[in-house]
């Protein structure tokens, strides 16, 4: 009953005709095959039998269950012995020892058919045995691999979640035990590599390559063709514009170096410099490569501007303060359901925070004007938070911030680009501005379709460089620009608190 050691290892039969089948079992092997249901019924086939696969709990694998001696099974299984033949009301039997991969020890391949097997046909059945533990081992291995692969994804998301709230101590020591000096860094650059959806894995796994590891190497959560990349070194920007170069469809965005405190502010910054590398003929374009509007104003007064409309949140505990700061950064520059996902908690919770800041901000964050100002105050304090307080005025408006020589030119420089376009493109922009964003509400004023305002608006975007629809950095650069030639009213913060410096002027 008990097979013999290289038994069957012959490249012909006992009837002398050859043995294709060896070929059509490496077959099996190859890339493109390697399929334990396919090699079943392979066997199945080539031997004309009945095949069965099964583990040593009895649950069938692969193959046509087929009634077993439940002693013998569990002889072969028990490695007593390794394979077994026998006659049994006119079944011919084969069974043949199948090592299995963990939790797993055993299983049992076996072959039934009406004619005894002659020596081909055991051939046939051992080496398939083989090929079977082969395969089942490289599915495991494959496996495993993967499933090593998703928890080490998985832990990069969580360390940048962590970063995203500035929670830096836990990130460092999440990071430690795989990636050990990883962040061991007070500033880093955060990159935006985009691409085709389909082509992501592949970018980010060039993208590791490009870094050596030593960057910190996200699939964004929330934009299935984004790959986010935190790296204190400056080598990797060279690095990764190369790689971006050299592949068709594929974009780069980076931010300014940042405290790693700051992680979520640079995380907006990659992604405003990526419109604009849509636009540029190296597919890469960094923030610090563009004149902001916060770069023209007086610093000193735009620190203590900044500190005065974001003071009612300092009341809070040091974690919650920086928490729906995070969130409330990310959620001005994405819809809540993206900043949900970059944060890893649910758009509910970011919606709460945000009405939350708003409460304490007495402020209401659906006016895109609004929006542009807590954003500018929250990114200065986020950027100039380790500098000293300046000795701006205590009644500084945002008016007056914007009322510089230079960021009057930089505005009017910029919004002018809109005026050799016959269809009034700065005339729709400006109306669906003040509307909110709402493409229906601005078509009502205008009196076109609502269709023709976001053609207007869409078509506005190559000429300023910059991305008007998706909202966020870009668009409230556009917004002070035109707060700053007055083509806006200018924001009520504070909830137009009587003599409130950023309260409307009324009669």
């Amino acid at each position: 009953m008990a097979g013999r050691e290289g038994e069957g290892r012959r490249a012909d039969g006992a009837d002398g005709v050859d043995a294709t089948w060896a070929q059509e079992l490496l077959d099996h092997l190859r890339p493109s095959g390697r399929d334990v249901r396919k090699v079943v019924a392979w066997l199945a086939d080539a031997a004309h039998a009945d095949v069965a696969l099964q583990d040593d709990t009895g649950a069938l694998l692969a193959g046509t269950r087929t009634p077993l001696d439940e002693a013998l099974v569990a002889d072969i299984t028990n490695g007593r012995i390794a394979s077994a033949a026998l006659q049994d009301h006119g079944r011919h039997l084969r069974l043949v020892r199948v090592d299995l991969p963990h939790p797993a020890t055993a299983g049992v391949l076996a072959v039934t058919r009406p004619a005894p097997f002659d020596r081909r046909t055991a051939d046939i059945v051992t080496h398939t045995a083989g090929v079977l533990e082969l395969l089942l081992r490289a599915r495991e291995s494959a496996a495993a691999g993967q499933r090593l692969r998703r928890a080490t994804s998985d832990l990069r998301l969580a360390i940048l979640q962590l970063l995203m709230v500035e929670d830096t101590v836990s990130a460092r020591r999440v990071a430690a035990g795989l990636w050990p000096g990883l962040l061991d860094t007070d500033t880093a650059c955060v990159y935006v590599a985009e691409s085709r959806p389909e082509d992501r894995d592949r970018l980010a796994e060039e993208c590791l390559a490009a870094t050596s590891e030593q960057a910190l190497v996200v699939r964004c959560p929330a934009v299935d063709s984004h790959v986010i990349v935190v790296t204190p070194g400056e080598a990797a920007a060279a690095e990764l514009r190369a790689l971006v170069g050299g592949r068709p469809g594929t974009f780069l965005g980076g931010s300014a170096r940042q405290s790693l405190a700051q992680t979520a502010t640079a995380y907006g910054q990659a992604v405003s410099a990526l419109a604009v590398a849509h636009f540029r003929p190296d597919k890469a374009a960094v923030y610090a490569e563009r004149t902001h509007p916060e770069r023209l104003m007086d610093p000193a007064a735009l620190r203590d501007w900044a500190a005065r409309v974001l003071r009612p949140l300092d009341a809070l505990p040091h974690h919650t303060r920086a928490e729906l700061l995070a969130t409330v950064r990310l959620g001005l520059e994405f819809t809540a359901v993206n900043a949900a996902a970059v944060l890893g908690v649910s758009r509910n919770t970011v919606r709460a925070r945000m009405e939350r800041v708003e409460g304490l901000l007495g402020t209401d964050l659906s006016d895109l004007t609004v929006r542009a100002a807590v954003h500018l105050a929250m990114n200065t304090q986020a950027g100039l938070d380790q500098q000293p307080g300046g000795h701006g005025g205590a009644d500084t408006r945002l008016a007056d911030l914007l009322a510089g020589p230079a960021l009057h030119t930089w505005a009017g420089e910029l919004l002018r680009r809109l005026d050799s376009d016959t269809r009034n493109l700065r005339r729709t922009l400006r109306t669906w501005i003040a509307a909110g964003g709402n493409a229906e509400r601005a078509a009502h004023l205008l009196g076109v379709h609502a269709q023709t305002v976001r053609e207007h608006v869409r078509s506005a975007e190559p000429v300023l460089e910059r991305q008007l629809l998706a909202g966020g950095s870009d668009l409230y650069e556009v917004v002070l620009a035109h707060l700053a030639l007055g083509d806006l009213d200018q924001p009520a913060l504070h909830g137009a608190k009587p003599g409130h410096p950023d309260a409307p002027v009324h009669g």
